[in-house]
């Protein structure tokens, strides 16, 4: 399936960006005419596009981030005290001169405004994409160059301006180049409403999908399912209780699911997209732009070209030597999560779930995504247990380095054939990182479905597809009969936290179901396992960590730095989205 091609490793690109005076992030954050003239960066298509492809490399990939969103939530804990999910979202503790920028930065507001404020921010690569967009607009390039080249730009704002929607709400929309030598204080602009911030991404997507291609053989590459699929995200989470009740457990308004449940529909619709059979290979380099990616960052697999995931996430002691950093600490919350083999979850009664012999019996998904007492991996098998001299024994404490303290290690999204010791030093691993595949489709669908009709056959159909492949659980109709829109809420929400953990998008999901007063706030849990009269006792309610959750962070505050610049932000007050001199309420 060719609709995503490795592109910016050509060597016209290392030609181009070695010519630069500064780095890729400089040329990004000005007007080319400081490195190179307009005329040699636009002068001809093929360098107009290696500008071009320097924009998608921006895009926050994370196989190399030692930080992930799934620390944030609480799918994983994470043990180094300088993280940021340690330092500021355990404690509750966001505020407009002390936040995170997320994992590679992929919320920086600009450079110089957030914490962390050493690199480009979302509208350095926005005015990036401005300024493509401008020139080849005003060039005499070949009306097909421009056409795609055009739409791609779209996209790439679009998902620029997505990563701001969604962690801080409205945000202001800039179409132009601003200059402040020449415009002077008209650079700055005020905030667009939250609404008209969705409204301006979903309409920019739908116009760049008409010019995107269905398939592409430059693996990479926006194409019409990676703009529709981005579409639909945005809409799914302007559907949801945070932007659209406020209530986990309420509608709201129906036409907005409605909405984003046929924008899903359209990515189904093409004909492309469809799920590999083997869940575990999913992330595998074999399988790298399969028909399940949508769009993926691609990795060169050269020196210092590819992931570090082997590297970062996996169990730390191997065969008696230290390999990883540890960086995955699946909590017990998630993996509670996943259903015994008969489709059941665990509390539900007919389950046969055995809370002493608790690795039993479990769906496939689990075993493909968790590394748990007794596991294999690499020819070895992980021990946590404690009081047998594993190296691996849960350190609830912190006192043992990398050591998981929840008693979980990481399987999915990992190469087993790699060593993680070999990948940390060297950058090299294969796997693409994966920001859309067809099971977020079929999910996505589902749930907007669901909340705007009810559990129809549709919704039925979408569900059973991510659940039944390759064998891994009976049908939600075998399993429970025939079930509420209440039921159905519940088995999708599941289905997306066990089938994405790992991928990024537990901590979206958690802020918009609006859900993280429940599931943030208290203890998070890893399992403790002792031997008492000769017997191993399994006690899943070991407190790993006592989390403080915050309402005002469902939205992340404006940096005030950014708000002390502009003071049209400053000004505004009130509005739908009740908002304090420009500040997000609560701030």
């Amino acid at each position: 399936m060719n609709h995503i091609k490795k592109f910016y490793g050509l060597a016209l690109i290392a030609v181009l960006l070695s010519a630069l005076a500064g780095c890729k992030k400089d040329l990004l954050s000005v007007t080319p005419k400081n490195q190179l003239s307009d005329a040699t960066v636009f002068g001809t298509e093929s360098n107009a596009d290696i500008f071009l492809n320097n924009v998608y490399t921006d895009l926050p990939h994370l196989n190399n981030e030692t930080e992930l969103l799934d620390q944030f939530s609480d799918n994983s804990y994470v043990g180094a005290e300088w993280f940021d999910a340690r330092q500021m979202i355990y404690t509750g503790a966001i505020a407009p001169n002390n936040m995170p920028v997320g994992p590679w930065g992929m919320w920086r507001w600009a450079r110089g405004t957030n914490s962390n404020n050493d690199g480009a921010g979302n509208y350095e690569f926005i005015r990036a994409c401005n300024l493509f967009i401008q020139k080849v607009t005003a060039s005499n390039f070949s009306a097909d160059f421009k056409k795609q080249k055009l739409a791609e730009a779209r996209f790439l704002r679009a998902f620029f301006y997505q990563y701001l929607y969604i962690a801080y709400g409205g945000v202001p929309i800039i179409t132009d180049v601003l200059n402040n030598t020449t415009q002077g204080d008209e650079i700055y602009r005020p905030r667009n409403t939250s609404a008209e911030t969705v409204k301006f991404i979903t309409d920019e997507l739908t116009a760049a999908a008409a010019d995107l291609p269905l398939t592409t053989s430059e693996y990479g590459r926006a194409t019409k399912g990676a703009a529709l699929t981005l579409k639909a995200w945005v809409q799914l989470y302007d559907a949801s209780p945070l932007h659209n009740s406020g209530t986990a457990d309420a509608v709201g308004d129906a036409g907005k699911w409605a909405q984003a449940a046929a924008a899903y529909k359209q990515v189904m619709d093409l004909g492309v997209y469809s799920l590999l059979n083997d869940f575990g290979a999913v992330w595998l380099p074999a399988s790298n732009n399969s028909p399940e990616s949508i769009f993926a960052m691609q990795m060169t697999g050269a020196q210092n070209g590819g992931g570090r995931r082997e590297g970062l996430y996996g169990p730390v002691v191997v065969h008696g030597a230290v390999e990883t950093w540890g960086n995955f600490e699946p909590t017990q919350e998630l993996v509670d999560e996943f259903s015994m083999d008969n489709g059941k979850a665990i509390n539900e009664p007919g389950s046969g779930y055995n809370p002493q012999n608790p690795y039993v019996k479990r769906e496939k998904r689990f075993y493909q995504s968790i590394v748990y007492d007794g596991a294999p991996w690499q020819g070895d098998t992980i021990y946590t247990r404690v009081g047998i001299g594993s190296p691996n024994e849960i350190d609830l404490n912190s006192t043992r380095g990398d050591i998981s303290n929840t008693g979980y290690y990481a399987r999915k999204t990992l190469d087993e054939s790699i060593k993680g010791n070999d990948n940390l030093n060297c950058s090299c691993g294969l796997e693409n990182y994966m920001f859309f595949r067809y099971a977020e489709v079929l999910l996505g669908y589902a749930e907007a479905q669901n909340e705007a009709v009810g559990p129809d056959a549709s919704v039925l159909d979408a569900v059973n597809k991510v659940r039944t492949r390759g064998g891994n659980l009976p049908t939600v109709q075998a399993t429970y009969g025939n079930v509420s829109q209440q039921q159905m809420r519940q088995i999708i929400h599941r289905e997306r936290r066990v089938e994405f953990a790992f991928e990024d998008k537990r901590w979206w999901d958690v802020l918009r179901w609006k859900i993280a007063s429940k599931v943030l706030n208290g203890p998070t849990h890893g399992m403790l396992i002792t031997k008492k009269n000769g017997v191993w006792n399994y006690d899943p309610t070991a407190v790993v960590v006592t989390k403080q959750w915050n309402d005002k962070m469902y939205f992340m505050p404006v940096p005030q730095v950014a708000i002390d610049k502009n003071p049209k932000m400053k000004a505004q007050n009130g509005g739908p989205d009740n908002w304090v001199n420009g500040q997000n309420p609560g701030y």
